[in-house]
């Protein structure tokens, strides 16, 4: 398969909101970092969220496929605005500062809640992508190595550094998610 400008295209967007729902693992993994995480923990938490950032956006995907075959144009408004009112939800919860960590992330239960919680916002993503018939495999792969990847950093960093940092993250992420909403509307 060559690489022409279309699938360079695509690559660096799904790699860009990859990166923007990773900033929601990582600021999550700092603030549970802070408060001390062993590495063994750190490493199973990055894998869920890994997978999790696989399968939530799968689902997204052929729950968006399914809705762009019966609504055709509108589909694809409505993902943008969906990408629009995620990136604004996730401007409002780091400008609120409700990203407050209360769970035993050691328990299955508590490490699941975790995985789900970061990600999320990868299913809403997912349903917008497969309105627009992106490709699958490429974005479910990049999202789970961007997801737990980021979510690594920021356990591993929230190690060692202050909150602060957890809130930019999270805002940053939900600012990327509002531009590509608003240039998929426009």
């Amino acid at each position: 398969m060559s690489w022409d400008s279309v699938q360079a295209g695509q690559l660096f967007t799904v790699t860009i909101m990859a990166l923007a729902l990773g900033m929601d693992a990582f600021s999550l993994g700092i603030g549970l970092g802070i408060r001390g995480i062993r590495l063994i923990h750190i490493a199973r938490m990055s894998l869920v969220i890994g997978i999790f950032h696989v399968v939530m956006p799968l689902m997204g995907m052929f729950m968006g496929q399914y809705v762009s075959t019966l609504l055709g144009d509108v589909a694809i408004a409505a993902g943008g605005a969906l990408l629009v009112v995620l990136g604004l939800h996730m401007l409002y919860t780091a400008l609120r500062g409700d990203s407050s960590v209360a769970f035993d992330h050691r328990s299955f239960w508590g490490l699941i809640l975790f995985a789900v919680m970061v990600s999320i916002d990868s299913f809403s993503v997912g349903l917008s992508l497969g309105i627009f018939a992106s490709d699958i495999m490429l974005t479910v792969l990049v999202f789970g190595l961007f997801g737990g990847g980021m979510s690594m950093l920021g356990l591993l960093l929230g190690r060692r550094v202050g909150l602060w940092v957890g809130e930019y993250g999270e805002a940053l992420g939900g600012l990327i998610l509002l531009i590509f909403g608003l240039r998929f509307l426009l």
